[in-house]
This record gives C-alpha cells, sequence and structure tokens, in this order.
C-alpha cells in the first residue's frame, strides 16, 4: 500500500468523480491532500459549509498541515507556483510515495525528492 499525494486537481477531480481519475485510490492507498486542497475545493466548487458529504470524503484523507515550515520552503523552490510548491513539499512532509497532479509542469519534473510525480496509478 503507497502513500499517494493528490494535487489540488487531482483531488478536485476525484471529489467531482472525473471519468480520468481513479475513484476507488483510497480502497488501494492511504490517500494525502493538503489542507490547503480542501480550501480550494470549497471555493472552487463553491460549497457552502458544512457540507456533510464533502466532510465525510475529505476524512478518508490524511491531511497534511499548512505549516510556517511548508510555507518556507514553498516560498522558494522548486517552481514559480507557490501553490505546486505547497503541494510538493506537503507531499514531502508526509513521506509520500506518489504525487498524482494533471500538471504538465508538475509530471515533466517526474520527482521532488523521493517523491514520484505521476498522472495517474
Amino acid at each position: 500500500m503507497a502513500k499517494v499525494f493528490l494535487d489540488t486537481n487531482y483531488f478536485i477531480r476525484l471529489v467531482n468523480r472525473a471519468p480520468e481519475v481513479d475513484t476507488e485510490i483510497l480502497d488501494k492507498h492511504q490517500g494525502f491532500i493538503s489542507i490547503l486542497s480542501c480550501h480550494i475545493l470549497f471555493y472552487v466548487n463553491k460549497i457552502h459549509v458544512p457540507d456533510k458529504k464533502t466532510n465525510s470524503f475529505i476524512d478518508d484523507f490524511n491531511l497534511v498541515e499548512l505549516s510556517q515550515d511548508i510555507l518556507n520552503k514553498a516560498l522558494f523552490n522548486p517552481t514559480d507556483d507557490l501553490e505546486d510548491n505547497i503541494q510538493l513539499h506537503s507531499a514531502a512532509e508526509a513521506d509520500c510515495d506518489l504525487f498524482l497532479t494533471a500538471d504538465q509542469d508538475l509530471l515533466n519534473m517526474k520527482f521532488f525528492g523521493k517523491v514520484r510525480i505521476v498522472p495517474n496509478l
């Protein structure tokens, strides 16, 4: 069972049951997301709180706190996109094996530290 971090774009597609994502990912692996992804999900999907269905879905994931340390690292590298950097440093902080994303720039990196960056499992 791998430790799999979902980039925000992948996480939102999963919540919305997009056909290109593996909706059974949590049955096969430990899922991780950044706290920041929860905020972005509610904002993008215009979800009002409380929302029992979304809250229950989020409960299935291991949440990585947005710490000052993660933010400090993200302000400098590895890309020029702060949100992407927060996601990558969160995955590294959680010692994840895989980082799922649809972001081609991140996919081109192939790895961030020991975290392998992939489009799907």
